[in-house]
């Protein structure tokens, strides 16, 4: 069996659970890694046992034979490199969000853009981004994988064929991820994140509740069913003056010209809706969940945490090294170890669809669409939540 070869691009934080992942699947093989730290990329190709590093996507390309590059990198670069690997007629794979608004080539980097551009501006780049990367993929006749884990997690995934086996209409849907700040200082500023909350955890689930809607309509409709309007309000929930008189901080503060908090409700066109929640303001490690609301049945899918095992220590120290689950505070008291949290997430499974997609030429569960779609709306939802009313997203979802 030929192995789909894999060119990593990018070696941070998400390029490690992307190799764990890889790992798990035999249908691929990393032969080369890149980054524009060049020894970086060398060193992170040792750890992992990757044949060649390379500075640049452009040398790695040029260097050696690959099928697909697979972007975890910053958000800010994902357009740009998804274009030149899909004229280079290679296959992309994409880390969420799939682009967003980060300024212009002369804003300085310390802008507040998040406080002066207009929303409805960053929007129409952005949907310009997304139509760039869509006519380069079609010319270039390559897939497009869209890593949106939360699709392939195990817990999704039966809520999905529950869903499918009941046969009932998707009334509502319910959805959140929130934990207690991103660590990065580049996720507290609009010109290196690309938005706060809403893009950067909100993704997740707004594109968890699209999928299952495309599912629902392809199912019964012979179409996707599509979003036709969304509502937002966004807060700086960190702001409030009481928290900053507070001696001690156990959520992540200083956010710059971000949101900390949103909540959205999207209106499908079967009239049937979705409320999205996405912060980073909540104790207690990530809180990932889906709720589907059948005329039934009721369905929940817990991604994080879940109770397969479960912990007490009365100090935090007990448990050592020994890792409990993400961006949790304190190992003391009860909690809810994690026994495979890649697995739990759907990051094998993700990159096994994609390679499976590419080798036997099908289009891979999570593509182009949903990442377009999420992008669209969560930049509608900014607009809504500046504008103060209903966004229609059908003039944008084409």
């Amino acid at each position: 069996m030929q192995k789909v070869r894999i060119g990593l691009v990018g070696y941070g934080n998400a390029a490690q659970f992307h190799m764990r992942a890889w790992r798990q699947v035999d249908r691929a093989e990393v032969v080369a890694v890149c980054g524009r730290a060049g020894d970086r990329a060398a060193a992170f190709a040792e750890q992992y046992g990757i044949p060649r590093s390379f500075a640049t996507m452009g040398e790695m390309l040029a260097g050696l034979e690959v099928d697909a590059v697979d972007l975890v990198v910053p958000n800010h670069l994902h357009a740009s490199l998804a274009i030149e690997a899909a004229h280079a007629g290679k296959h992309v794979i994409c880390e969420k969000h799939l682009t967003g608004y980060f300024g212009e080539p002369d804003t300085p980097e310390d802008e507040p853009i998040g406080k002066t551009v207009p929303k409805r501006d960053m929007l129409a780049k952005v949907k310009g981004q997304c139509d760039e990367i869509r006519a380069a993929v079609a010319k270039a006749g390559v897939k497009f994988c869209y890593a949106e884990n939360w699709v392939y997690a195990p817990a999704f995934v039966k809520l999905r064929r529950l869903a499918d086996a009941a046969d009932g209409t998707i009334l509502r849907m319910k959805a959140e991820e929130s934990h207690s700040g991103s660590p990065s200082i580049y996720a507290k500023q609009w010109r290196t994140a690309g938005g706060g909350s809403i893009v950067l955890k909100g993704s997740h689930p707004v594109g968890a509740a699209l999928q299952l809607k495309q599912w629902e309509g392809q199912k019964k409709l012979g179409r996707p069913i599509r979003p036709t309007s969304v509502t937002c309000e966004v807060g700086n929930l960190t702001f409030i003056e009481s928290l900053s008189r507070e001696e001690k901080h156990y959520i992540k503060m200083d956010w710059k010209d971000v949101e900390d908090w949103g909540a959205l409700v999207l209106r499908f066109d079967d009239g049937s809706v979705a409320e999205i929640a996405a912060g980073d303001t909540t104790l207690g490690g990530v809180h990932n969940y889906l709720e589907a609301y059948l005329s039934n049945a009721r369905l929940r899918a817990n991604i994080n945490p879940n109770n397969a095992c479960v912990a007490y220590a009365p100090e935090d120290h007990i448990f050592g090294d020994e890792y409990i689950s993400e961006k949790i505070e304190t190992k003391g008291g009860w909690s809810f170890p994690s026994p495979e949290e890649d697995w739990n997430q759907g990051y094998p499974q993700e990159l096994r669809d994609f390679a499976e997609a590419i080798a036997e030429n099908r289009d891979p569960i999570s593509g182009f669409m949903l990442a377009r779609d999420v992008a669209l709306v969560l930049y509608g939802a900014y607009v809504s939540a500046e504008e103060g009313n209903r966004f229609d997203l059908t003039a944008i979802l084409d």
